[in-house]
């Protein structure tokens, strides 16, 4: 229960951090609330899943999570150019929290 909890963490922090840059600067209504919204899940589930997971382990499994899923979104969105390397260096961020994971 705490990894799935964990890993629907890093998608909110995606979220949050995405709204956050849509916000400019809190002064848009609509992405500030998303942002507190999505904040407040990420860090509520972070502290659960970090009951029953190593500190360590769960924060930098969360931090991937987030950082992976909020440069995908901006490359497809077109906020951030594709190349071939960031693709490979994000798979290899996506192959260090599944090693966490398997050796947790």
């Amino acid at each position: 229960m705490s990894w799935l909890i964990l890993m629907l963490s890093g998608v909110c922090e995606a979220v949050w951090a995405t709204a956050l840059g849509k916000s400019a600067g809190f002064s848009r209504l609509v992405p500030t609330v998303i942002f507190l919204i999505a904040l407040l899940a990420s860090m509520s589930g972070l502290a659960f899943a970090m009951r029953g997971l190593p500190v360590g382990t769960a924060y930098a499994v969360w931090v991937g999570i987030g950082a992976v899923l909020t440069v995908a979104y901006a490359m497809a969105t077109g906020a951030e150019s594709v190349s071939a390397l960031k693709i490979v260096l994000l798979v290899g961020v996506v192959g260090c929290v599944a090693g966490l994971k398997v050796l947790g």
